[in-house]
């Protein structure tokens, strides 16, 4: 981020660079951005929603390992390129369940990549990217720690694809073109597993929050680093932070450090320290999170609305690019009668209890013979 305004000015008394707000810097003042700020719309109905629950089609040609029990699963000995409608329909349910499945030794293309995705809904445009159907993905070899210090955007911290918009983005794919032997791995945390991780009164707590999702400081930060865009005006959206996904009507938590900037119902400290912890639990769930070497040829699909990810900085040798392509999904919301995963688990071991108690009493009274 050599190009940001404040590395321009540098103070003679510490000889590094000062800490120059965005608003000061003419080039972000003066943006007039060209498109309008997007109205809510009804997507198409989810893919997975039309899947076999079984998802005998997409196993039938391919390998399923899980990478953790959590979150994370490669599917092996498969092409993407080849799978047909329906196999598509079940590895969104899959991409539901496991938050992300990965995919390596991929003959896909970009053209042919943009036209699997549109087979999952509208195609969704990033605000600083020019071509609506992919955007390029690259690496990180910043100290994001340090770049702090002259940007409002944390661009290296965990996040859920413009989570900000009033539709997030539903499925992500992205598949490297150009990658080092080393370093430029990605990092995915299941937002289904970090509310189950919270104590019962934190989950009853969030449940009535909602998460202020801004694009503000991404908005500064491009202008500033790149000089073009963004395409839209800054938003600000209200987002439950606790969300019910729309396929598995499972509950997950829907707060990320990328983008959220505060929580409405709270006062300034309130909020501030409340971020804080939410960004240390997100940060310390070993037990939830899945990290991912990528290859050339590699591919990785995750669902936005149960994960947030990260690109894992580093000072690795070589060109990093990938092409994404991402849909939009429907406007958050949480429905009070949705349960939590380990809630879920709990309910189906019970019932499953239950039925073997029934059949066990049923096998031991046996037939009734008359006296």
């Amino acid at each position: 981020m050599a190009h940001l305004e404040s590395r321009k000015n540098v103070s003679p008394d510490s000889g590094f660079p000062v800490t120059l707000h965005p608003k000061f810097n003419a080039k972000i003042k003066d943006h007039v951005p060209p498109d309008p700020v997007r109205e809510e719309f009804a997507p198409p109905k989810d893919r997975a929603f039309f899947a076999d629950k079984e998802k005998k089609s997409l196993f039938s040609v391919a390998k399923r390992v899980d990478l953790t029990e959590s979150i994370g699963t490669i599917l092996e000995d498969v092409q993407l390129s080849q799978l047909n409608g329906k196999q598509l329909d079940e590895l969104a349910l899959l991409v539901n369940e496991r938050g992300v499945v990965f995919f390596r030794d991929q003959d896909l293309m970009t053209e042919k990549q943009v036209e699997l995705f549109e087979h999952y809904g509208v195609l969704d445009k990033h605000p600083a990217q020019k071509d609506q159907k992919f955007v390029n993905i690259h690496g990180s070899r910043e100290d994001h720690r340090e770049i702090a210090n002259y940007t409002p955007w944390p661009s290296g911290e965990f996040h859920a694809d413009t989570s900000f918009e009033i539709n997030p983005p539903s499925y992500s794919l992205l598949r490297m073109e150009e990658h080092p032997e080393v370093g430029g791995d990605t990092a995915w945390v299941s937002q289904y597993g970090l509310y189950d991780a919270l104590s019962t009164a934190y989950k009853r707590f969030l449940d009535g929050l909602h998460a202020v999702h801004t694009s503000r400081l991404q908005y500064d930060t491009i202008l500033d680093l790149w000089g073009v865009g963004p395409n839209r005006p800054p938003i600000d959206s209200h987002h439950p932070a606790v969300r019910t996904h729309p396929v598995t009507g499972l509950k997950a938590l829907n707060v990320n450090p990328g983008f959220v900037t505060g929580f409405a119902e709270l006062k300034k400290l309130e909020s501030d320290k409340l971020l804080d912890f939410l960004s240390y639990h997100i940060h310390a769930a070993d037990d939830h999170y899945v990290r991912w070497k990528w290859a050339v040829g590699s591919v990785a699909m995750w669902d936005n609305r149960c994960t947030v990810h990260r690109v894992i900085p580093g000072t690795y040798k070589g060109a990093r690019r990938g092409i994404r392509t991402t849909v939009f999904g429907e406007k958050p919301y949480l429905d009070p009668a949705s349960e939590s995963r380990l809630e879920r688990q709990a309910r189906e071991e019970n019932r499953n209890n239950q039925e073997r108690e029934k059949e066990n009493d049923d096998a031991t009274d046996g037939p009734k013979v008359p006296a």
